[in-house]
């Protein structure tokens, strides 16, 4: 095929939930009959699953023409060795591009709405047909970058992990996590459901919601009081925010050190006091995390790479 430059466009997808239940059914008419028998609609999952893959096929071709094309699914991504010079594609919904953010170094990302009449696209500026302009832009260095701050988590025996919207500290499963918190010369022994740090950039997920949460208990005791990150806290802050969720008081566990901010002259510190289930893990990505039990400290603040969003 005859193609205007060597350019190497790398298309991460992601599976859509019809294709997720008919994994989880292993056919598509077991599929239908579970969620019709449950009052679903399967059409709406026939639609969005058509629609999804149509724009992928409507992208892959236009970007044919320019370069060279693969497509990898968003699960192979933490095996994945980009080149230093490939540009991402990422089509789906805004997790994708969080997720496939932190693996990126030097490679700028356009982010694409397969379906904007379903999905915001908060992170997805772009439809598809738009990609082959926007591609040739950003080949031609035409295209405007947004450059997101990561945090960062590093542990004492020099393991790393990156977040674009939020880290979580804690335990695997549902039980309480215990561990020794310090902050700018501060330090408290607790015991939570585990502590947020959040970026600018992930302020309106995980860190919203425990926000939003504070303000419903604090108006049900009667305090009205709203609860907000300062405005100028966004995508390129070199600036972090955490939260303890659910911090029990007792003879042996604080609450003291529950909230505030992190910067690189002022970095978390967490020391694990759990023997089993310890972990770290960034985006909510479950599956991909760091162990965290007895004898492990992780070091969090900002981290020096960024990510790089085509604009």
């Amino acid at each position: 095929m005859d193609r205007a430059t060597e350019q190497k466009f790398i298309v991460i997808t992601q599976k859509t939930r019809l294709e997720q239940l008919i994994h989880r059914y292993n056919y598509k008419g077991q599929a239908k009959f579970y969620i019709e028998s449950h009052g679903g609609n399967f059409t709406d999952y026939e639609n969005e699953d058509t629609i999804y893959h149509d724009a992928v096929s409507q992208a892959v071709q236009s970007l044919q023409n320019i370069g060279r094309v693969q497509v990898i699914d968003r699960e192979f991504i933490p095996r994945y060795i980009f080149g230093a010079d490939d540009i991402v594609i990422a089509i789906g919904r805004d997790g994708l591009v969080v997720n496939v953010l932190k693996y990126l170094t030097t490679q700028k990302l356009i982010g694409v709405n397969p379906d904007p009449n379903r999905w915001d696209g908060v992170l997805l500026p772009f439809e598809v047909g738009e990609l082959s302009k926007i591609a040739v832009e950003t080949i031609a260095e035409k295209r405007s970058l947004q450059y997101i701050t990561f945090a960062e988590a590093v542990t004492n025996d020099g393991q790393r992990i990156y977040g674009v919207n939020d880290l979580f500290i804690g335990q695997k499963t549902h039980t309480s996590a215990w561990y020794e918190i310090s902050l700018d010369g501060t330090q408290e022994r607790q015991c939570s459901s585990g502590v947020i740090c959040s970026t600018g950039l992930g302020k309106t997920g995980w860190l919203q919601s425990i926000l939003k949460g504070a303000e419903g208990i604090s108006r049900y005791c009667g305090i009205e009081k709203h609860f907000s990150i300062d405005s100028d806290f966004n995508s390129s802050s070199e600036r972090l925010y955490f939260t303890v969720r659910e911090p029990f008081p007792s003879k042996a566990t604080g609450t003291n050190l529950i909230f505030g901010e992190v910067t690189k002259e002022k970095p978390l510190q967490i020391s694990s006091l759990m023997s089993e289930n310890g972990v770290i893990f960034s985006d909510g990505i479950e599956a991909d995390y760091l162990e965290f039990n007895s004898g492990s400290t992780v070091t969090i603040g900002i981290a020096d790479k960024k990510g790089c969003l085509v604009i």
